[in-house]
């Protein structure tokens, strides 16, 4: 299970790209799993997703391991626990019978699937999900037999593996509820971040627990988190956000009417985005027009050193986990869509409280769910990219 190497990513798209390969892995019957590894992306220039420096002995971009975003050993131990006849290699160079030095030369490559086209779907849009998705296991084995049949090759074995890499595209193809909500809801649990940014992350929403309850600067201490005092918003308007999402005008004044609305009208809110310029711009609006005071986490934590030391080595994308976090634990959300980032919060937050929620998260409600609420366009399915909310793992 890999990525294909010349697809461009959209950020947010990594943790559902290998959620619903390992799905369709486990659908296929496989015995075995390479550990995904990611590539980054261009630091000074975030509108480059996965353009990091190249090696300078095979000209290839660099990866970092899985453990860049994830637990690893939560991962390994969790899909052990619930698939024993997967085994986890780290890398192809470690599955039996497989021949590295054939894959070098290019003599042998894993072969690309795309798990949609297992089916006919007449008609349907291309962005359309898997409505094969039940049959796919059974059609993709006896693509297999074929396969070996005309090429008069011998059965897929542990000494003659089958490598398969899914395409481009399927992390929003596989229909989630399709399994019913309880795994639907659970089974993005195996994605665990990473320790330190997790209890960093932690950490941060106590903080802003803290500043919301006692603005004045003070000594870092320990705080209990308890009911959260702020609301949280997402600005998603960054070089790389698409042209035809909303505005920072559409989100800003979407977001400081709804929370103007609220039952307690909040006096803080943690912002989560990565253009400076802006989150200082809707600062400035939401406290002349609402006394709402707006932090980012570097604001936040500059009063706490401890924290901010722990922060500032994070890469972009690392740290943008710390206000997945966050926003979490925030007493009210506000996001955008069709961004990937907003909907697991909106969705994940959409579980949080009593336990799971049968009913799927209601897509462009006016009211959302009591807990958060993205501003978007809602009458198009595929152009306003809905089709993700039926793909995505909470």
């Amino acid at each position: 299970m890999a990525r294909d190497h010349g697809a461009q990513w959209f950020p947010g798209n990594i943790r559902n790209f290998v959620l619903t390969c390992l799905r369709y892995a486990i659908e296929a019957g496989a015995t075995g799993l390479v550990m995904p590894t990611i590539q980054t992306r261009n630091e000074e220039k975030l509108a480059d997703l996965f353009r990091a420096p190249k090696s300078e002995v095979t000209d290839l971009h660099l990866e970092v391991p899985f453990s860049y975003f994830f637990d690893e050993d939560h991962f390994r131990l969790s899909l052990r626990a619930a698939c024993p006849q997967i085994t986890v290699y780290d890398g192809v160079a470690s599955i039996p019978g497989f021949n590295v030095q054939d894959s070098q030369m290019g003599r042998s490559t894993p072969e690309q699937i795309t798990p949609n086209h297992f089916g006919l779907r007449g008609g349907c849009d291309a962005r359309d999900l898997n409505r094969h998705a039940d049959l796919f296991g059974e059609r993709f084995r006896s693509s297999l037999r074929d396969k070996e049949m005309e090429m008069a090759q011998g059965p897929v074995s542990a000494g003659t593996p089958k490598l398969v890499r899914m395409n481009w595209g399927v992390q929003w193809n596989y229909p989630v509820y399709k399994d019913g909500p309880e795994f639907a809801a659970t089974y993005g649990g195996l994605l665990r971040i990473r320790g330190d940014i997790l209890e960093l992350g932690k950490r941060t929403a106590a903080a802003m627990e803290m500043m919301a309850s006692n603005p004045e600067p003070g000594a870092e201490t320990q705080v209990n988190t308890g009911r959260s005092t702020f609301i949280g918003f997402h600005l998603r308007t960054e070089d790389d956000a698409l042209s035809t999402w909303p505005s920072f005008e559409e989100q800003s004044t979407a977001y400081l009417a709804r929370a103007s609305n609220l039952s307690s009208p909040p006096g803080y809110a943690y912002l989560a985005t990565g253009n400076v310029t802006e989150a200082a711009k809707f600062a400035t609006l939401a406290l002349t027009q609402q006394a709402l005071n707006v932090v980012t986490k570097h604001e936040l934590l500059s009063r706490f050193p401890s924290l901010q030391r722990q922060l500032d080595p994070l890469s972009w994308d690392q740290q943008a986990l710390v206000d997945f976090i966050v926003l979490l634990q925030a007493e009210y959300f506000l996001g955008v869509s069709p961004s990937s980032f907003s909907m697991n919060v909106a969705l994940k937050r959409h579980l949080k409280g009593e336990g799971l929620y049968t009913r799927p998260w209601k897509v462009g409600s006016h009211e959302g769910d009591a807990r958060s609420w993205l501003v978007g366009r809602y009458e198009n399915y595929w152009e306003d990219w809905l089709f993700m909310y039926d793909s995505l793992w909470p």
